[in-house]
């Protein structure tokens, strides 16, 4: 029984020593110095604010991307014990003790290393030679850009990273296929191939173009599936739903889990709260929630409120009234209605309050019980300090004369009625019953005499004159006119009127309610708002000394300076390495030709190459120029500030095409002995070229050692290059 204790346990392991070798020295080439400079480079400025959010568990927007990249770069601040304390407020500025940078930079050192053994891998799963694939992983060692992205708490190397893990999953699961279906290595590559394209869109919405082109490949891949004639219909549905599950179904639940670790992580108040709406600042810590804690749910007829306008951008508002007329005449001569002002005022006031009152009843507080306002009722709202009522009429607005002007009516005495009846529109009702609720309900204000409706239109234009404090316009805006969110307001703060004479009425609005009511919002109505935040919200761009157009980057016309050192002139530049972006670009033109060649000919049944050869080079093409096209071409579409790191991901597809045509060509267009030594020849030559250039530029990759002005003239090798000479 214990027979097999009788011979030794012996376990055998394959080692490939290039693929160690060339992961020792990405290693060597990313971590070496990590920690130098010790100061903030570019921007590393920005992404350390929103680490020392996460450190402090604050809730924050970032509109350049989905959560996953900052959580893995506060991952490396919470590794290395960093509390969040520093001002990040500019470049180059010393780190203080507290700040881990080591940490902090590890994960991106980490991620452009373990991109050189990737790129070997991807050649050897698409069936190149272990030189070529050698040949890819070196380039991409001695790619200077790449090396300066990954060595600061940038993003790009994360990026790069699951892009290329999530093309060498697909290639090992597609090279499965035919002989290990449904195996469990099978499977493996898949799920992988699925998770690792859900984390590149979760670090950068870039990521999200290898993703359509992968499943793009997955489609046609299964398109031929379809006609093959030895896989039964059974076996179709279940490589289907197989796929269907690992690239799609996985990947939705896996970005989704990003959002929630971020939204349980960021649970205190901010100073991006006032982007989102009231619901949303009311679930978090501190902030709104302090302020509505105990507030009753449902709006009833004496409800006192404040009515926050929706839109929230570029500012938040709210409707805002005080004992201020409007001038009988503007600076234009156009005449008003001498009313009092009604404004939205982007700060909390006791004159934002209102009384929501039943139009068929004297009295301002709520009744016992209290009778609560519903979908199409009609109200008076009545400005809780004057005690006048919200009013619009045929008078022209002040700033927009096509719209009605929104007053507090005062009687005057004069052939102008009051018209301050209102119907409660309740926009994300559910049904026609749906009562008006405080902070979850969006309502819409319409007027009845006129249909106007309520609009905060100084969002989206200019405020109001000396006269009217500066503060934003409200008007009443045909429905005609079209539909905005401006539009649209919630309630945000709620108390139950229980004073009906005005100075106790004015005492009781800085008074705490007692009701208890919860509010909270659930993960997918955060996740939905925030997302769409993400995606719509904009920040003002403006010209950058450093910014690029796409045009800028092939030839590597621009570049970047990330930081020099304050004495001396030791910097640090994002410049790629010339002879491989020259390279990558020769080799995309030389694709290019030779494709076309090949399918003119191919059409006049002339066949230069064999089929298998043929077919490897298209999926190669399929992968590299297709990587490269994708990551690239959407820039020109793109309205927002660019930089050369933009063209990072795009160029490693274009480096991995080098060795791919480089082998095309030797083994194809050199046939004789002589032509494949003296293209070997060239090859060794042309190699040498890219290490001396990246050795003449390793000084301002590295930041070290400092260079003289004579060599960091010697290094502008284009005259558009910005390199920093310091003032004798």
């Amino acid at each position: 029984m214990l027979g097999f204790l009788k011979e030794p346990v012996v376990v055998t392991a394959e080692i490939n020593v290039n693929l160690v070798a060339l992961t020792v020295m990405g290693l060597t080439s990313r971590l070496w110095g990590l920690c130098y400079p010790r100061a903030v480079v570019f921007d590393e400025v920005y992404y350390g604010q929103f680490v020392s959010l996460y450190m402090k568990r604050i809730f924050f927007v970032d509109d350049s991307g989905p959560p996953f990249g900052h959580m893995l770069l506060a991952l490396g601040g919470y590794l290395g014990g960093f509390d969040g304390n520093f001002l990040w407020n500019r470049i180059g500025a010393e780190y203080s003790m507290n700040v881990p940078v080591w940490s902090l930079r590890l994960l991106p050192a980490l991620a452009g290393a373990l991109c050189v053994p990737l790129a070997y891998q991807i050649l050897v799963e698409l069936h190149f030679s272990h030189c070529a694939a050698l040949g890819a992983a070196l380039l991409i060692l001695l790619e200077n850009s790449l090396i300066t992205q990954s060595r600061f708490m940038l993003l790009e190397s994360i990026l790069i990273f699951f892009i290329l893990l999530a093309v060498l999953s697909y290639l090992k699961f597609y090279n499965l296929q035919k002989h290990s279906a449904f195996s469990g290595s099978w499977w493996f590559w898949l799920l992988l191939t699925g998770i690792a394209c859900s984390c590149a869109v979760g670090v950068k919405y870039m990521g999200l173009f290898t993703y359509m082109l992968l499943l793009a490949i997955a489609g046609l891949h299964f398109w031929h599936m379809i006609g093959d004639q030895n896989l039964s219909n059974v076996s179709l549905l279940c490589h289907f739903l197989a796929r269907g599950v690992a690239l799609i179904i996985i990947p939705v639940v896996l970005y989704l889990s990003f959002f929630y670790i971020h939204l349980a992580l960021l649970y205190r108040s901010g100073p991006h709260d006032q982007i989102m709406t009231s619901a949303f600042q009311a679930s978090l810590e501190g902030g709104l929630a302090r302020i509505t804690q105990g507030q009753p749910l449902e709006v009833a007829y004496g409800s006192q409120i404040t009515l926050r306008n929706v839109l929230g951008k570029p500012m938040q508002c709210w409707l805002h009234s005080h004992t201020n007329t409007y001038p009988i005449r503007y600076e234009n001569g156009r005449g008003s209605s001498h009313q009092q002002q009604v404004t939205c005022y982007p700060f909390k006031d006791v004159n934002n309050w209102w009384i929501v009152k039943d139009p068929g009843m004297q009295q301002l507080v709520v009744s016992n019980p209290p009778r609560p306002v519903r979908h199409g009722h009609i109200v008076q709202l009545v400005h809780s300090i004057t005690t006048r009522y919200l009013n619009t009429h045929d008078v022209a607005a002040p700033l927009s004369p096509h719209s009605q002007e929104v007053s507090c009516y005062i009687d005057y005495n004069i052939s102008m009625p009051a018209q301050n009846l209102w119907r409660v529109e309740i926009v994300n009702r559910e049904s026609d019953t749906d009562v008006w609720k405080t902070i979850l309900s969006e309502v819409r204000f319409v007027h009845v005499n006129t249909s106007a409706v309520l609009k905060a239109s100084g969002l989206s234009g200019a405020s109001l004159p000396e006269w009217g404090y500066r503060q934003l316009e409200v008007v009443g805006e045909k429905l005609s006119k079209g539909y905005h969110q401006s539009m649209v307001w919630n309630v945000e703060e709620h108390r139950y009127g229980k004073s009906q004479e005005q100075k106790e009425r004015e005492v009781e609005l800085h008074s705490p309610t007692q009701m208890d009511i919860s509010k909270n919002l659930s993960f997918m109505a955060k996740f939905t708002e925030l997302q769409w935040k993400i995606l719509t919200l904009k920040n003002e761009d403006t010209e950058h000394k450093y910014s690029s157009s796409a045009l800028d980057w092939i030839t590597m016309d621009t570049n970047i300076a990330y930081w020099l050192h304050p004495t001396s002139g030791a910097q640090i530049h994002l410049l790629g390495n010339v002879a491989t972006w020259a390279s990558a670009n020769a080799a995309a033109l030389v694709y290019l030709c030779l494709s076309l060649w090949y399918l003119l000919r191919r059409r006049r049944k002339i066949y230069d190459i064999p089929e298998d050869a043929w077919e490897l080079w298209v999926s190669a093409g399929g992968i590299c120029v297709g990587g490269w096209a994708v990551n690239y071409l959407p820039f020109f579409l793109m309205e927002k500030t660019l930089f050369l790191y933009h063209y990072l991901p795009a160029l490693t597809f274009q480096i991995l095409l080098i060795p791919v045509t480089l082998q095309h060509l030797g083994d194809h267009l050199c046939r004789s002995v002589l032509l494949k030594s003296m293209f070997s020849a060239l090859i060794v030559a042309w190699f040498s070229s890219v290490f001396f250039v990246y050795c003449t530029f390793s000084p301002v990759t590295y930041g070290q050692p400092a260079l003289s002005p004579t060599d960091l003239k010697a290094l502008r090798w284009k005259d558009t290059w910005n390199i920093l000479l310091r003032k004798q």
